[in-house]
């Protein structure tokens, strides 16, 4: 039976690294909110992001149905960053029995912050597309970012330091 992981994280935490990784090992499809955010609005939404974030999660809930019933393997790359959304994307499946595992990305702060610097300088420079995470909108962010319990994690992933200087 197909199964969906939830990827959770704060951002750059290595979640789409770690989701593209997973789509590899068991031939899965990635589906990631910003991929398609940032495709069809760029990098500014303005007041509207939040609301057009929330319709393409429900849109991409939706699809993933698709791609279970069809023996797909699903990865969910948009963090559930608070533990509402985590308990209800888990209801979502759980109603319909289909299998759900969350797997929690734990990066220290000192890797954190030094793959937002690297991620930033990519953006300014055109060789990714993300969002550019300027002070403002980490502290916004952060300051919604709600760490799982060890009840919610099936698959806890831990940042090494140093990760800092030899992978980034």
């Amino acid at each position: 039976m197909a199964r969906v992981i939830l990827v959770c994280g704060k951002l750059c935490g290595g979640k789409t690294t770690y989701a593209r990784g997973l789509c590899a090992k068991y031939g899965a499809v990635l589906l990631s909110v910003d991929e398609v955010m940032l495709a069809l609005f760029g990098q500014h939404c303005g007041e509207k992001h939040d609301e057009y974030a929330e319709r393409t999660q429900r849109y991409l809930f939706e699809k993933s149905l698709e791609l279970l019933q069809n023996g797909v393997d699903v990865v969910l790359d948009w963090g559930f960053w608070t533990k509402a959304a985590r308990r209800s994307a888990r209801d979502f499946y759980a109603s319909r029995d289909l299998p759900c595992e969350l797997h929690y990305l734990d990066v220290s702060e000192t890797v954190w912050r030094a793959r937002i610097d690297k991620r930033n300088r990519e953006v300014l420079r055109g060789t990714v597309q993300a969002y550019f995470a300027d002070e403002p909108l980490l502290e916004k962010l952060e300051s919604r970012f709600e760490p799982p319990g060890r009840d919610e994690i099936d698959v806890w992933v831990r940042s090494k330091q140093k990760e800092t200087e030899e992978h980034l």
